[in-house]
């Protein structure tokens, strides 16, 4: 018996006119005047633990409403918060040290809030009325002490464990309170956090508005803080398998976070993140929380080109020596040098370098050293280390760019369609047209539903209940296991065997067959060399150069969409840093093409 859970009904008893109801053992009411039971019983929430029970609703009387069914008051801000604390913890759990959520990312955090006015600081922008007051009466709180009173900082939230972050000055800085008004004073019809309308409405010049893409950007600003072993094109790709929280992020909120309405429009994505998307604003916020030039990135550094190229010669299977020329390229380019690679924020041109992206780039150019990529001479050249393998068996085998062709186009196209299939299974779309449209134009469902307003949430939920009830059965009645273990992510995505019988790995395979002796050293038998545009677009185009597969090998375009597809970027972006690499490499080449080229200018003159 339950008298708290019955007060709910407030219907006359039939038979003494009384208004005192209890619960029994199978959920009627009964009267606790005359001991009446009645028909009617109580709503059930969750049928999952009572299967194939006939559930009777009350449809007539008043219905009180719980005490968290408008949840905690809660800012948008706070919901970006729990989005990063989260995606800390799963970089955490991928071997990402606890100092990159404890320290870095928390720091980095704490700034944005602080210099977009949302906390740490004297009247933040949503909550100046209510913070005034207190303000006023203790004129001796700093910045930091100042945040927002609505702004809960509950455990779950909290970058760090303890709940209690060490000031510069020695003080402690105390989480923010949970605030505890009324509903009447914060229900709201738009959103479920107190700020989603105003949050969405607001523009003002200046302020970055964070966004759950931008929630990325903060993890890779860590990463590259901390010089961690993860590229962004790594980050990007560990977000579509999984690992780390993005697509429906909210829904792992406190079951107190209550979303709907505005919030809807906030933290639902509907596309996976781009890398060059990512990039431009990783950089916004960079210059927008003025950080400090980051740690050097040396030699010894994971993101190092010459560490980079080897990690992605021995990804596409293709032969150790060719680090050699790779270490050549990255010194008489200079972009090993500490000041090219090292992020600084501040200075007055503030980029910062694709480490990923630069390092192919490398590797491609070194490719078109050896073998020219002219859909000529890499096949000439594959000839003559297939007759040599063959008449020298017990040798070390020369690398043959045809049989390596072979081999990677077959496992690429193999993994470029299981990762087809992998994202359409993560839509839901009424048909299927083509593959690069379906990727980005229909809804993403989570498990927590969303609804416009408080008052659909009752008929969402119902609806979303359903679901998961057949689901559950028919899971059930055909002995299926619902949910499949997710393999442990990797930064390979190839895995190739030196030991394989099929003689698939190129890594101890020799370049003798493409290089010669000239003296003490050796360089390539290729002479020849096309660069990849002897055309850069003027300095107010947002692109370098253009890239149109029809203009340029097949070879060549089989390797820019193979590490395009390794990197998840555009082909067009691989080609322009190609493009910049061979600029470095080839100056006098592009000098004299300038010089020509200004030359038949002035010649049309009249």
């Amino acid at each position: 018996m339950d008298l708290e859970e019955a007060k709910e009904f407030k219907e006359r008893c039939t038979q003494c006119a009384a208004v005192s109801w209890g619960l029994t053992d199978e959920g009627k009411y009964y009267c606790t005047s005359c001991h009446s039971v009645t028909e009617k019983s109580k709503e059930v929430i969750n049928t999952g633990a009572i299967p194939n029970t006939k559930i009777q609703a009350i449809s007539r009387g008043l219905k009180r409403k719980r005490k968290l069914e408008k949840g905690w008051d809660w800012y948008v801000c706070e919901g970006f918060q729990h989005i990063l604390y989260q995606q800390a913890e799963a970089l955490k759990t991928l071997g990402i040290g606890p100092e990159l959520k404890n320290e870095v990312l928390h720091n980095f955090w704490k700034r944005y809030l602080q210099k977009s006015k949302q906390a740490y600081c004297k009247n933040p922008i949503y909550t100046s009325r209510r913070k005034a007051t207190v303000l006023e009466d203790n004129p001796s709180h700093s910045d930091w002490d100042s945040e927002p009173e609505g702004l809960s900082d509950f455990s779950c939230l909290s970058f760090v464990e303890s709940g209690t972050d060490s000031q510069p000055d020695g003080r402690t800085q105390k989480p923010f309170p949970i605030s505890k008004a009324s509903q009447s004073e914060t229900a709201s019809i738009c959103s479920g956090s107190l700020d989603g309308v105003e949050y969405s409405l607001r523009k003002e010049k200046g302020i970055i508005k964070m966004t759950v893409p931008r929630t990325l950007a903060f993890c890779y600003l860590s990463l590259l803080w901390q010089r961690e072993t993860l590229t962004l094109s790594d980050l990007l790709r560990f977000v579509e398998e999984g690992h780390i929280p993005y697509i429906n992020a909210f829904q792992h909120f406190p079951e107190e976070m209550k979303l709907y309405g505005r919030d809807k429009g906030i933290f639902a994505i509907e596309s996976w993140p781009t890398y060059e998307d990512i990039y431009k604003k990783m950089i916004e916020i960079a210059k927008f929380l003025d950080l400090p030039r980051f740690p050097d990135i040396t030699e010894d550094c994971y993101l190092h080109p010459n560490v980079l190229c080897m990690k992605y010669l021995m990804e596409v299977n293709l032969p150790d020596e060719m680090n050699d020329l790779t270490c050549q390229v990255v010194k008489m380019t200079g972009i090993g040098e500490v000041d090219f690679l090292t992020f600084d924020p501040i200075a007055k041109m503030a980029k910062t370098v694709k480490y990923d992206v630069q390092a192919i780039a490398v590797i491609v150019v070194v490719l078109k050293l050896l073998f020219l990529l002219d859909d000529n001479l890499e096949w000439s050249l594959s000839n003559i280390a297939e007759k040599y393998n063959e008449n020298n068996k017990e040798d070390k085998p020369w690398f043959d760019f045809r049989k390596w062709y072979q081999v990677m186009k077959k496992s690429i196209d193999e993994k470029k369609q299981k990762w087809d299939e992998a994202r359409a299974k993560s839509i839901s779309p009424p048909s299927c047209p083509t593959r690069s449209s379906v990727l980005y134009r229909y809804l993403w469902k989570s498990e927590k539903p969303l609804y416009h307003s408080s008052s659909d949430r009752a008929v969402v939920y119902k609806r979303r209940e359903m679901v998961v009830d057949l689901q559950k059965q028919f899971s059930t009645l055909v002995d299926s296991k619902p949910t499949v273990e997710r393999k442990r992510p990797s930064s390979f995505q190839f895995n190739w065997a030196e030991e394989d019988a099929a003689g698939t790995c190129f890594h101890g395979h020799s370049l003798q067959g493409v290089l010669k002796k000239k003296g003490p050293s050796l360089t390539t038998k290729n002479s020849l060399y096309w660069l990849s545009t002897q055309k850069f677009c003027r300095s107010y185009c947002k692109h370098v150069t253009t890239y149109e597969e029809s203009n340029f090998s097949l070879s060549y375009q089989f390797i820019i969409n193979l590490f395009s597809f390794l990197l998840r970027i555009k082909t067009s972006s691989l080609h322009e840093e190609v493009s910049l690499i061979e600029k470095r490499l080839f100056k006098t080449k592009y000098s004299k093409t300038k010089k020509k080229s200004s030359r038949s200018r002035k010649g049309r003159k009249y």
